[in-house]
């Protein structure tokens, strides 16, 4: 009798196994919500190759940071060998990522118009 018992049991543990599993799957299949990105400008202090970083004067990006002078890791080490020191930069950054994203040397006549405003 136990035994019969017991064989009872076996297909609803399946079964609750199984839901427990899907429920699973499909809380951690829901795509996680877009990060907010913005607009990052900046004076280039120093380029740091071994470290892929760039010591950038950024200027205020509302919504993520005030202006201020720090190091930044790049997402493309391939951008170091373009930048140099002095050089305007603009990047793309998302709230919670301290790393510049898409970095573009701006070009000389675009930091001339923009330091005459």
């Amino acid at each position: 009798m136990q035994r019969l018992f017991a064989m009872n049991r076996v297909p609803r543990l399946i079964t609750v196994f199984a839901v427990a599993v899907l429920a699973t799957a499909i809380c951690l299949g829901q795509a996680a919500p877009a990060k907010t990105s913005y607009t990052f400008h900046g004076k280039v202090e120093a380029v740091d190759e071994s470290a892929k970083s760039l010591k950038v004067n950024g200027e205020k990006v509302a919504g993520w940071m005030d202006a201020m002078t720090m190091s930044y890791k790049v997402d493309d080490a391939a951008i170091l060998k373009k930048v140099k020191v002095g050089d305007e930069i603009m990047a793309t950054v998302y709230d919670g990522d301290m790393m510049l994203h898409k970095v573009m040397v701006m070009s000389k006549a675009a930091g001339d118009a923009k330091s005459k405003k």
